[in-house]
């Protein structure tokens, strides 16, 4: 009797929305084909994440970026993940205008990626596009809290609750919108881990904290803090490699060996075939060296 493959199936909207209280979903952002084929096996949700702009492209926030890289990027992580669920955040200025722009911008990314599902920041004041959008197909990730797009109008990137109280019934009130609104499950973002809880218990879909609590019922973190590929480490990142300072020592190595000339050496090159013979004059059998080095 032959064994028999485990046929994994993907990750699926109603799948990931009926896992509120249940086993925690494992999410991580991804923005390039060979990062998400790795993640993919691991990750019940890949995001990817307007964060792109500072971790790929180098710029100050998440503001700069543009539909166009987003659905670029979407494009070549929905190709790659066969069971983690892809989603794709709109990027600031493509659907705050009215539910109609939001539905038209999230209908291209859509269309133009295969992702499953879109993410918008916003609570109370984004429920109308939610429940827009979900209403003609088109799910939604939600994410309250700290919203990193408004960092121009928040002043920075400080976490949220832990000393002014009276802020906890409007996050909340944020959450339980968004909810009602139809989205399938909501990111909270820099929140004291008290008031995570709170929002957790106080809504029927799912949450997924980052720098929040592991009580919520799932955790994002973006690959490249946890992978100890950035500078920046904020608190609630756990860096699980130091993938930076191993690429800084490969390149510093492959650096010396091409300035010594010890790269490539004879197991890296090709050699001629058979009795093929270089013309007359041809240097063989070792690297040419530059003028006034023969010897």
């Amino acid at each position: 009797m032959s064994a028999q493959s485990t046929v994994v199936k993907p990750n699926t909207v109603p799948k990931l929305r009926a896992r509120k209280g249940a086993e925690p979903i494992v999410c991580l952002t991804a923005y390039t084909a060979p990062m998400a084929q790795l993640l993919d096996p691991h990750a019940d949700l890949l995001l990817v994440g307007d964060s792109l702009g500072m971790v790929v492209y180098g710029l100050p926030s998440t503001v700069a970026v543009t539909l166009d890289m987003m659905i670029a990027h979407g494009a070549a992580v929905a190709r790659s993940a066969t069971k983690a669920l892809v989603v794709i955040d709109m990027p600031f200025g493509t659907y705050e205008e009215s539910p109609q722009q939001a539905y038209r911008n999230a209908v291209r990314i859509l269309q133009e990626t295969g992702a499953a599902a879109v993410k918008l920041e916003g609570g109370q004041v984004m429920a109308e596009t939610v429940a827009f959008l979900t209403a003609r197909g088109v799910p939604v990730m939600g994410h309250i809290g700290l919203l990193p797009q408004s960092v121009n109008t928040s002043g920075g990137y400080a976490a949220l609750g832990t000393g002014d109280l009276s802020v906890w019934d409007g996050i909340v009130a944020d959450a339980v919108a968004i909810a009602r609104a139809g989205a399938f499950n909501i990111v909270v973002e820099a929140v004291a881990e008290p008031l995570a809880v709170r929002i957790t218990q106080s809504i029927d879909v799912p949450t997924i904290g980052i720098g929040a609590s592991a009580a919520c019922d799932g955790q994002v973190l973006v690959i490249d803090d946890m992978l100890g590929m950035s500078n920046r480490t904020p608190k609630f990142v756990k860096r699980y490699a130091e993938l930076g300072v191993a690429i800084g020592e490969a390149a510093s190595a492959y650096a010396a060996e091409v300035r010594a000339r010890h790269f490539p050496d004879a197991n890296y090159t090709y050699k001629l075939k058979g009795d093929n013979r270089p013309p007359a004059g041809e240097q063989t059998g070792g690297a040419k060296l530059p003028a006034g080095e023969n010897k």
